[in-house]
C-alpha cells in the first residue's frame, strides 16, 4: 500500500489534561481458545518533531499511539519531551484505540521541538483454536462489540450489492458457524483480484472485482455485518486484515483474525508488524464525519512568512 498518506495524516483535539506514559498500556483481553506465539521484541520510536523558521503559537498535535491487544504488549522505556511542551494527555477514543494530544504555547523561530516515545513491542503470531465446531455467531451482542456492526467509512454493508453477495453466501452449505464465516473469507478472494489504485468503497471492489488489502478487508466486514457476525478492520503498518468475533460454548466471545490479502490464513494470523488500531469508524473532534483511520494531525498560529515543518516519527530502532 504505497498510496495511503492518510494512513499517516488525520485530526484529534482532546480535553487539555497532563499526560501519563502509563496510560498508554492497558490489560489484554483474555482469549481463551486462541494460542499465541510470542515472537522477538521489536524496538520503536514514536513522535513528533518540529522545525520552524518562524514563531508558532498556539500548537497543537496528536499522534495515535500502538497499545496493548491479546496478541501485543507495549512497553514504554524512555521519552523525550521538549520544554516547550506545555501540556500532553493520552486521549481513548473508545475500542482500545489512543492518541498523544500535546500543546506548546510557544515555539520559538529556528527552535527544534520533540515529542518522543520509545516502546517496546511483543507481537505474537495467532494460532487458530484446536475446535471451532462450537463456535457461533452470537445472538446478542456486548456493548462495546456493537461498534463494529452496520456501516462504517468504505464499508458499505447495507449497499445492494453487499446484500445480495450476503445472501448468495447465505445459501451455500456449510457444517457450523466457522465455516460459514470461511465461506465469505473465500468468496471475498474468489471475487477481488488484488490490484492496487485509489480507496474505494466495498461494494465497488466487488462489483469492479479489484482492490487491495484495503478493499478486500473492507468486503469481508461487509459482508460479514451484513450477515449479523461483528467484524473489524485491524492496522499495522503498511498493512490492514480483518478480525471477526464469535462465541464460545459458554458465551465468551472472541475476535478471530484472517488474511484477506496475500497467503492464505483464516483464523490464525502469522504476521508480527505492530498493531496500530483495530476498528474502521472513529469519531474525531476535527471532523464532521467519522474517520476509518485515526492518524496524525497538526495546527498552529505562525508569526512569519516561513511554513512550519512537522516531522511525524514512526520508525523501528532495531532495523
Amino acid at each position: 500500500m504505497l498510496r495511503r498518506d492518510w494512513m499517516k495524516r488525520s485530526a484529534l483535539l482532546g480535553a487539555a489534561a497532563v499526560g501519563s506514559i502509563e496510560s498508554l498500556v492497558s490489560s489484554p483481553a483474555n482469549a481463551q481458545s486462541l494460542v499465541y506465539e510470542e515472537q522477538p521484541v521489536t524496538h520503536w520510536r514514536i513522535g513528533l518533531v518540529l522545525t520552524t523558521p518562524v514563531t508558532c503559537t498556539n500548537v497543537l498535535a496528536t499522534f495515535p499511539v500502538p497499545t496493548d491487544w491479546p496478541e501485543q504488549t507495549v512497553t514504554v522505556r524512555n521519552q523525550n519531551i521538549a520544554p516547550q511542551v506545555t501540556r500532553w494527555e493520552i486521549r481513548e477514543l473508545g475500542g482500545g484505540t489512543k492518541q498523544v494530544v500535546l500543546q506548546m504555547a510557544r515555539v520559538a523561530a529556528g527552535s527544534t521541538a520533540e515529542f518522543t516515545i520509545d516502546v517496546d513491542i511483543q507481537r505474537s503470531r495467532i494460532l487458530p483454536p484446536d475446535d471451532t465446531s462450537t463456535l457461533v455467531i452470537p445472538k446478542r451482542l456486548p456493548r462495546e462489540v456493537k461498534l463494529y456492526t452496520g456501516n462504517s467509512p468504505f464499508i458499505d454493508a447495507s449497499h445492494r450489492s453487499i446484500r445480495e453477495a450476503s445472501k448468495e453466501v447465505a445459501e451455500m452449505e456449510a457444517d457450523n458457524d466457522w465455516r460459514r464465516v470461511e465461506l465469505i473469507y473465500d468468496y471475498v478472494r474468489d471475487k477481488v483480484q488484488y490490484v492496487e489504485g485509489d480507496l474505494k468503497n466495498a461494494s465497488q471492489a466487488l462489483q469492479e472485482g479489484k482492490g487491495d488489502c484495503e478493499e478486500m478487508t473492507s468486503l469481508f466486514v461487509a459482508i460479514c455485518r451484513n450477515l449479523k457476525i461483528p467484524a473489524r478492520v485491524v492496522w499495522i503498518p503498511d498493512h490492514c486484515y480483518p478480525e471477526f468475533y464469535l462465541e464460545d460454548a459458554d458465551g465468551n466471545g472472541h475476535w478471530y483474525p484472517c488474511q484477506a490479502a496475500g497467503t492464505r490464513q483464516f483464523g490464525r494470523m502469522d504476521e508480527t508488524r505492530p498493531v496500530l488500531q483495530k476498528g474502521d469508524r472513529f469519531k474525531v473532534p476535527e471532523k464532521k464525519s467519522p474517520v476509518r483511520y485515526v492518524s496524525e494531525f497538526f495546527r498552529c498560529d505562525r508569526k512569519g512568512r516561513g511554513t512550519p515543518n512537522p516531522t511525524f516519527i514512526r520508525e523501528r530502532l532495531d532495523g
